[in-house]
């Protein structure tokens, strides 16, 4: 894997979303305090979010750092869809943790998904995911409106898995 396949690397932390592109803006709260958004941070950059929601990821790092490759499959036999991407940006500040990942060659999809978890002032810890895609492959083409459907649903998927994850690390 290579670079990844669109020009506009990076959009999704520095905005606006390029247009030509499905965009996708989906926000949770699922904790509360400094060690929510710890168990968050840890859970998103670590891969545990992917893996607990049900997605294959298998990665070149243990943990999220620009650079790393890692391949990401969802669905069941033979409807199992394999997206190659590289971690284009990633985030380890105090109130601030994610990554983004844009897609590589190979990818059924052509953009950029973030996954950031944010400490408000109020003290609520927010998951956001922020993605710009359009389809590649012939049949992300042909399921046309179905897609930007999948990925709001896959988005929803991670704030309740990462929200589960989080409640956990309290007990």
């Amino acid at each position: 894997m290579n670079a990844v396949t669109y020009p506009e690397t990076g959009a999704t932390r520095l905005r606006p979303l390029p247009d030509g592109y499905n965009h996708l803006h989906h926000r949770n709260r699922i904790g509360r305090g400094r060690a929510d958004l710890e168990a968050a941070g840890a859970a998103i950059t670590g891969w545990r979010m992917h893996r607990t929601s049900g997605a294959r990821l298998v990665a070149a790092a243990d943990r999220a750092e620009a650079g790393v490759t890692l391949t990401v499959s969802l669905g069941l036999g033979p409807f199992r869809f394999t997206a190659p991407c590289r971690v284009v940006w990633t985030a380890y500040e105090p109130d601030r943790v994610g990554f983004a990942y844009g897609t590589a060659p190979g990818h059924p999809e052509c953009g950029e998904e973030s996954f950031v978890a944010e400490l408000a002032d109020d003290g609520t810890v927010w998951f956001t995911v922020t993605a710009f895609s359009r389809p590649v492959a012939w049949y992300a083409r042909l399921a046309g409106p179905l897609v930007p459907v999948l990925q709001r649903w896959y988005a929803r998927r991670l704030g309740a898995t990462l929200r589960r994850i989080v409640a956990r690390s309290r007990a």
